[in-house]
């Protein structure tokens, strides 16, 4: 059985168990826009001139022995080729972190060609929306019943920093942590209600849903990782259990069924008593009432279709 849907809050030690917070390590650096950039397309312009300017002047310098044009051309040169490293192209969906001698000083996110320090180095962080779906996974409901559970979380990075600095590999923290949360959920909700106002994982997959991505947010947050949306993917009790589950579950219906008919039939039991004797058809005594209940129960509650009888003497014999 697999569920699309989300799930809610639970009430009683399940509540508990769930409502409690995440606690993750606090991130104590933050993004902000880089500072020493410029537009791309003047500084282009101006790093080719000063590298084809050096090279003249160079040249021009070896050829009459004019040795200070010579370095001229050489500073030259240097500084058109630094300004031509400077460069970077960003593309739409992606920003670049960059360090210099080890320090963060800020982040690129405006698309199209930038200069920035060309001592600095400049690391690749895509923001576009990924998603990661979890493996099937085997574990204990709340019941102690064992289960096959999996989830899709769709995420992004918002904060490019903390993605780069606070973790190892920001892509893989997310996946574990996703995995650790799915698993938290499932052993805290039973598969189904069973009778039971607790929510339950088959029945309240909305808000089973919603607190999936509560809890994966938490955990991802002090990584710059946002979440968008997470829905449980598939959920099925586990193939060992799968057939005595499904008796019980057919159980539970034919109990549930023969519960409504047995309502409708006294319902229609009462109003047939309560018509005849407003209508003063037939006058009948406790002995007789009791003994047309039983019979109505009989053909209304009845699996079978019922046999008609023609009663040839009286009422009472």
């Amino acid at each position: 059985m697999s569920e699309g849907d989300s799930a809610t809050r639970p009430s009683g030690s399940t509540s508990e168990a769930t409502e409690a917070t995440v606690s993750m390590p606090e991130s104590e650096i933050r993004e902000y826009a880089a500072r020493e950039q410029a537009p791309g397309l003047p500084m282009l312009g101006l790093g080719v001139l000063a590298l084809l300017g050096g090279i003249a002047l160079m040249f021009a310098g070896g050829t009459t022995a004019a040795w200070w044009l010579v370095a001229i051309g050489v500073i030259a040169a240097i500084g058109g080729v630094l300004t031509l490293v400077g460069l970077v192209a960003v593309s739409p969906g992606e920003a670049r972190v960059l360090q210099f001698l080890g320090r963060y000083t800020g982040t690129l996110r405006t698309s199209g060609l930038q200069w920035v320090n060309p001592l600095t180095t400049r690391k690749r962080i895509s923001t576009r929306i990924r998603n990661h779906e979890t493996n099937v996974m085997k574990v204990n409901d709340a019941d102690g019943s064992p289960i096959e559970i999996a989830a899709v979380v769709v995420w992004q990075v918002a904060d490019t920093a903390q993605a780069s600095f606070t973790v190892d590999d920001f892509v893989e923290f997310v996946q574990t942590q996703t995995e650790t949360a799915v698993r938290h959920i499932a052993t805290s909700y039973p598969y189904d209600k069973a009778g039971s106002e607790n929510l339950s994982l088959r029945e309240n997959a909305a808000e089973i849903t919603t607190k999936l991505s509560v809890e994966v947010a938490e955990r991802v947050r002090s990584a710059g990782v946002e979440v968008v949306e997470s829905r449980l993917t598939h959920l099925a009790y586990a193939p060992e259990i799968a057939q005595s589950m499904l008796q019980r579950q057919q159980a539970d219906a034919v109990v549930a069924a023969r519960e409504r008919i047995v309502q409708g039939a006294v319902g229609m039991v009462e109003s047939a008593l309560r018509d005849l004797s407003e209508q003063q058809v037939v006058e009948l005594d406790e002995e007789r009432k009791a003994a047309m209940v039983s019979n109505l129960l009989v053909v209304l509650c009845g699996d079978n279709a019922a046999q008609p009888v023609v009663n040839t003497g009286s009422l009472y014999h």
